[in-house]
């Protein structure tokens, strides 16, 4: 009977929509999905193979159902169907081939002498298609077995495990130089111009209120000395914005406000207004800091 569209169109494309959708789907990396993950390539073969035993089932049932058609239906049938791709001579001989079918005029031939309750059994040998895929199996599996236990590749357990060890150390690289996950371990302190013109920036519209515009200090301290009461320094001074100053008559914490990297800029903008000398600046406040003295005791 005519399809509408053929099975050699039908089952490439519905093949390749498969295929196309998992190596979409599926997260593989710079390899195919079916090179990378062996139960993929196992999954497309399968699938590949219950198509094609689908369609050849589905012609062998048109086969048989033409068949038990009167006369009249069949030439109705055939006046109504134009090129038929079933009857094509090649697709024919693929059908026969891999199914090795009877007509159904030898089948009281292939019946046995089995009755169970009315129902026959015939002598049929196994499809060549069926035959085919059990082959197909055994030299997968042997495929599989030198492969994953003699050859020693990688499992499926062993590669996510190699996977997440190589996810760990890419997580710590980029948090390296991340600029949103910096913290005071990690901050550098920023020299170039434009940013230290983002720090004023900042520095202006969140801390000139309590510190003065000039950072000469007013409820806040003088920014602009050489003494720290909770420690000078990039890294201490990241801390203090992040975090706050001392509890219950500090500084409030601004990690909610500013990003690490806003932090950064506006730290680095007040260091480098040391020595400015602002005027009626605020009296020193904290321990003089000397970064040559933090350094030696870090040691």
């Amino acid at each position: 009977m005519k399809k509408l569209i053929p099975v050699y169109v039908r089952v490439p494309l519905i093949f390749f929509a498969v295929f196309g959708a998992m190596e979409f789907f599926i997260d593989s990396g710079d390899r195919p999905a079916f090179v990378k993950f062996p139960m993929v390539s196992v999954f497309l073969f399968v699938f590949l193979f219950l198509l094609i035993a689908i369609e050849i089932t589905i012609s062998a049932i048109d086969k048989i159902t033409y068949q038990l058609l009167t006369e009249e239906q069949k030439s109705k049938l055939e006046a109504a169907a134009q090129v038929s791709f079933k009857d094509s001579q090649w697709y024919t001989k693929i059908v026969k081939s891999l199914t090795k079918s009877e007509p159904i005029e030898n089948e009281s031939q292939l019946l046995l002498d089995h009755d169970y309750d009315g129902i026959k059994e015939l002598d049929n040998n196994l499809p060549p298609w069926w035959i085919y895929l059990f082959y197909a199996c055994i030299v997968f599996s042997v495929l599989y077995l030198v492969r994953f236990e003699i050859l020693g590749a990688d499992d499926q357990e062993t590669e996510l495990k190699k996977e997440l060890a190589q996810a760990k150390i890419e997580v710590a690289e980029y948090m390296k130089t991340a600029p949103d996950l910096m913290d005071e371990k990690t901050v550098t302190l920023i020299s170039d111009a434009p940013a230290l013109a983002e720090g004023k920036t900042i520095f202006e519209t969140n801390c000139a209120a309590c510190h003065r515009a000039d950072a000469g200090g007013q409820i806040g301290p003088n920014l602009t000395d050489e003494q720290w009461i909770l420690g000078g320094g990039i890294k201490n001074l990241f801390h203090t914005i992040t975090n706050g100053g001392r509890d219950g008559k500090g500084m409030i914490a601004w990690k909610g406000t500013l990003k690490p990297k806003e932090i950064q800029k506006v730290a680095s903008y007040i260091i480098s207004l040391k020595g400015s000398n602002p005027k009626d600046p605020k009296a020193p406040e904290g321990e003089v800091w000397l970064e040559e003295a933090a350094a030696t005791s870090a040691k």
